[in-house]
């Protein structure tokens, strides 16, 4: 059995580390220029957090060779690349019934596109599964117990990802069926989670944490069921699961954004300060769009659009939000 991962940032190496065990073979595929020589000789990264691989975990820039005969390719590249690593996965000969397992949480720009309609815009025959669920790079590695959604229109995919990259006390999988609701819960709470971080280093209160988890949800269900996800999906690991790990955890990028915006920092120099993808920022646009066009409410993640791409002042965003009009709660289930 051969695993190929396709990305060797943070949580890509994270999910070499994890998975190696389960796998006769592992690659790991990236850029020329995303690969030093720490990591090609030595198995080794510290940037942005310390990753060790075992020896037989294989570096490589090359595509072709890193996906021959892989039984599992996992694809854990920027939301703003999938596409792109798609069309050289197409060219370097990837095969249709290799399981393609998305793990990128974000909507494509200008498209809209979550990314299996993405990889099925390239790749129409591929096996495809996406995961996703509350995997914070840290605690993984420090081996702490989580647990995931792997969902698939193709359910027999989803089970053979589920018994191959499930870690016994460490990495739970459940399969789900619902893609469209497994992807946007993954997707929409990055945006819930820098508003969290904003909230919380403007010192604005425990209670406030929890009507903002609250009504972010809610956004997060409003257009993720527009869309035509179940609500129960949303209510689980990749929607509430994930948006209760990356809105109380410092460690979370997107939360981070939110802390950093709070100070008063611009997106630029807080995106060349953290260093690394927060896939946050763009789906903020992305969630706006997309409610302008379902004709839908989004007023937390309109105030965290507002934050990245405008000069509103933190203290404006939360009398926006506050005194806004007064409406009746939504129910869902």
């Amino acid at each position: 059995m051969k695993l190929t991962v396709l990305g060797a940032g943070c949580w890509g190496l994270t999910l070499a580390w994890l998975l190696t065990d389960n796998f006769d073979e592992v690659a790991v595929w990236g850029r020329s220029v995303d690969l030093n020589e720490d990591l090609i000789k030595n198995k080794h990264s510290l940037k942005p957090l310390e990753v060790q691989l075992q020896e037989k975990v294989e570096i490589t820039s090359d595509l072709q060779k890193a996906i021959n005969n892989a039984d599992i390719i996992l694809s854990v590249v920027a939301t703003s690349g999938t596409r792109d690593v798609c069309e050289h996965l197409k060219l370097a000969g990837v095969k249709p019934e290799q399981i393609l397992v998305n793990a990128s949480k974000g909507i494509e720009l200008p498209s809209l596109m979550r990314m299996s309609e993405v990889i099925k815009d390239v790749l129409p025959s591929q096996r495809l599964v996406i995961l996703s669920g509350p995997t914070l790079a840290k605690e993984v590695l420090a081996g702490l117990p989580t647990a995931a959604s792997v969902a698939s229109d193709d359910m027999e995919a989803a089970t053979f990802v589920q018994q191959h990259c499930s870690v016994k006390n460490k990495f739970r999988l459940y399969t789900n069926s619902d893609v469209i609701g497994v992807e946007l819960g993954g997707s929409l709470k990055n945006v819930i989670a820098i508003a969290s971080g904003f909230a919380h280093t403007m010192t604005l209160g425990d209670n406030c944490a929890g009507a903002l988890l609250t009504r972010g949800m809610a956004e997060i269900v409003r257009v993720s069921v527009k869309l035509g996800a179940s609500p129960s999906t949303l209510y689980g690991l990749s929607g509430m699961g994930d948006l209760i790990a990356t809105c109380s955890s410092p460690m979370s990028r997107n939360y981070t954004v939110g802390s950093m915006l709070a100070k008063g920092k611009k997106i630029d120099d807080i995106l060349k300060e953290l260093g690394s993808v927060a896939e946050g920022v763009k789906t903020s646009r992305a969630i706006c769009e997309l409610a302008k066009k379902l004709n839908i409410e989004v007023p937390v993640s309109n105030a965290i659009y507002e934050a990245v791409y405008t000069d509103i002042t933190p203290r404006e965003l939360l009398e926006n939000l506050m005194n806004r009009k007064l409406k009746e709660e939504e129910r869902y289930i």
